[in-house]
């Protein structure tokens, strides 16, 4: 008489021998590891949000914006070495026009030193001759993410009556990095950190 197959809960197929079970067992322990393992990073910038307003004196415009990124592995475990990194914020402005190339009509770059010191186990943002230390690395990013009251361009930029549009990015200048983590830069993603252009608007009252 046959007898009716009960079902299979490990994966083997029944009669199967004690070292295929193991094989089996084995390979859907490895599965499960590799569906509960964290995702990589994503080595990108998001621009949350982007703002151009006037300033107080009324002569020029000023940029508001926020990013989210968060480091790569690599980047953070070069910067707590003493590898300084370069964040370039850049910002473009520009008046549309119907029968040629659109004129660029100002530009605008920042940058960013981010650093560690194993002396004082401090990190350091640094923007030009100004440097803000602090105490733990997230409190350095948070520092960086966000930028207000950028000075970008002069209000004689706006012509008025006509259409306008600018935009904004920020990435990491590989380029500023000792020569050993540059030519790394080239051959691995996890040395790569940037944002796509985001367009900012350019509001009527702007142009008054």
């Amino acid at each position: 008489m046959l007898r009716a197959a009960g079902p299979v809960l490990d994966g083997a197929a029944p009669g199967a021998s004690p070292v295929g079970r193991l094989l089996v067992a084995a390979l859907l322990a490895v599965s499960l590891l590799c569906a509960a393992a964290p995702v990589a990073a994503d080595n990108s910038i998001e621009v949350r949000s982007a703002e151009l307003r006037q300033v107080a004196d009324g002569d020029g415009l000023a940029l508001d914006v926020t990013f989210d990124f968060d480091l790569p592995w690599a980047l953070e475990d070069a910067v707590s070495r003493g590898v300084p990194l370069y964040f370039v914020v850049d910002f473009e402005l520009y008046r549309s026009r119907w029968y040629w190339f659109d004129e660029r009509r100002a530009s605008a770059s920042l940058t960013y030193r981010l650093s560690y010191s194993p002396l004082t186990r401090q990190y350091r943002v640094a923007r030009g001759t100004l440097a803000l230390p602090f105490e733990t690395l997230g409190a350095a990013l948070t520092s960086l993410r966000r930028i207000s009251g950028w000075a970008v361009a002069e209000r004689a930029a706006l012509g008025a009556g006509s259409s306008h549009w600018a935009q904004v990015r920020m990435r990491l200048d590989t380029a500023q990095l000792p020569r050993p983590f540059q030519i790394g830069a080239i051959t691995s993603r996890d040395w790569t950190l940037d944002s796509e252009w985001r367009n900012v608007a350019v509001r009527p009252e702007l142009l008054r």
